[in-house]
């Protein structure tokens, strides 16, 4: 009778909130008093509800229930699976008004349009590394607590996450499902499909904070960001010189490593930096029409 009447005789005395059930607020109070009574036989994760617990072990089982019926693609939250059947309808009511992306789902929306605000939301625990989405954060957790639950069938590598140790076996069978719509180019992982197709599309959605400058890559966004800040993470493990790049830190630490990568096909003679062949290159250049001169004579 209460559904009807909207009676909600049981009341949180921490937040205020009312229930239409006593077992209702039994579970609210475990908000405030931590309690985390459900725990997972497999890898000792703990939940508030049972049916969160159930739905973390389909990690594990690897079950997933829920099937499309448009194309057979399964999943293992019903939730996955409405907003999969939302693109074969091609329904997507939310737009970003920085850039007119269209997205099937408002939370979609939300965590899209941090590119363009820099919001990270997210903080870990463990250090003061911030993140835009919940999924990147959990990931980088377990990176502090060395969990990698997932192992490699063909080799001996450990992932923290299942879809990580898919994308590595495909290092094994050589797949690579995504292909671009725009040429033959095909790729193991989708952030490099998505990637690859702004050369095609001119997009470029990560805005420089300081200037009008943009990128199509959040990592070149990142580099560049460098350049106002000052900032130089990367530094040399011989001496005391920093930079913005790791890929500089690369090139500069050859020096002192001794390593040559850049070797001449004229005369094999080997450089640390790729400038340096290219100087030596012109030596060849210059000694070619000498040599087909005294060959005419």
């Amino acid at each position: 009778m209460r559904v009807h009447t909207g009676e909600k005789p049981h009341t949180c005395d921490q937040c205020g909130k009312s229930y239409s059930q006593s077992s209702h607020l039994k579970e609210h109070m475990r908000i405030h008093t931590g309690e985390r009574p459900f725990t997972c036989d497999q890898c000792d994760k703990v939940f508030l509800r049972e049916s969160t617990l159930k739905k973390h072990l389909t990690v594990h089982t690897k079950e997933k229930p829920h099937s499309c019926s448009v194309c057979g693609k399964s999943f293992s939250q019903l939730q996955y699976l409405h907003a999969h059947q939302k693109t074969h309808a091609d329904v997507r009511e939310y737009m970003c008004f920085e850039c007119e992306k269209t997205f099937t789902t408002a939370r979609c929306l939300i965590q899209h349009q941090r590119i363009h605000t820099g919001e990270k939301p997210y903080k870990c625990s463990q250090c003061d590394k911030r993140f835009s989405q919940l999924a990147n954060l959990k990931t980088h957790e377990m990176i502090h607590s060395r969990e990698k639950p997932y192992k490699c069938s063909q080799c001996d590598m450990r992932f923290s996450q299942s879809s990580s140790l898919k994308t590595h076996e495909r290092i094994h069978t050589g797949e690579k499902p995504y292909k671009c719509s725009h040429c033959d180019k095909r790729f193991s992982v989708s952030s490099n499909l998505k990637t690859h197709e702004r050369i095609h599309t001119g997009e470029r959605s990560y805005k420089c904070s300081h200037c009008d400058k943009r990128f199509n890559q959040s990592g070149t966004l990142k580099s560049h960001e460098m350049i106002h800040t000052g900032e130089k993470p990367y530094k040399c493990s011989h001496c005391d010189k920093r930079f913005n790049k790791s890929s500089s830190l690369k090139r500069h630490e050859r020096i002192h490593t001794g390593e040559k990568l850049h070797t001449c096909d004229q005369c094999e003679k080997s450089f640390t930096i790729k400038n340096q062949l290219k100087i030596h290159m012109k030596i060849h250049a210059v000694e070619k029409p000498h040599h087909q001169g005294l060959k005419s004579q």
